[in-house]
């Protein structure tokens, strides 16, 4: 069931992009409750929801897995990176990120409309905190996302 749902801008990094690499690391998380939770919560074999967002129809599109637990980003040490952190001590890094493997795309993406709109779906994080870029799904939600699809 998948337990998550991770933001990505499919200009920068979409599930095609995604589903060709295989797998991914997900990195440039710079928002402190997203590092928290990819610490303290997110674990290998989670499933996520991929949601393009910052696009014409921002979307849920499709599922992946976790298959690396939090480990130190290197991005925040590289000064060519966009991601850089001059601030962050290499003896105790301050950001994190996961590796992504590829499961499917959706058939039919579930529009953000869609998700509004729906009265089952109230209680999600992409509705109430929505500038969040790694949000908990409920089990509840996530079966209800995952039956619009079959």
């Amino acid at each position: 069931m998948p337990r998550w749902l991770f933001k990505t801008e499919p200009d920068a990094y979409s599930i095609d992009d995604l589903k060709r690499d295989g797998q991914t690391p997900w990195e440039g998380i710079r928002n402190y409750q997203a590092r928290n939770r990819l610490r303290d919560e997110v674990r290998k074999g989670d499933k996520v929801f991929i949601y393009h967002s910052s696009c014409k129809v921002p979307a849920i599109v499709g599922l992946a897995q976790i298959s690396r637990e939090a480990y130190p980003d290197p991005t925040q040490f590289d000064p060519e990176s966009p991601y850089h952190d001059p601030r962050s001590p290499a003896d105790a890094p301050r950001w994190l990120r996961v590796d992504l493997r590829y499961l499917r795309h959706f058939p039919h993406p579930v529009p953000l409309s869609a998700i509004k709109a729906d009265p089952a779906l109230s209680d999600m994080e992409l509705i109430n905190r929505s500038r969040l870029s790694i949000q908990k799904v409920e089990p509840a939600a996530a079966r209800h996302l995952l039956s619009q699809l079959e």
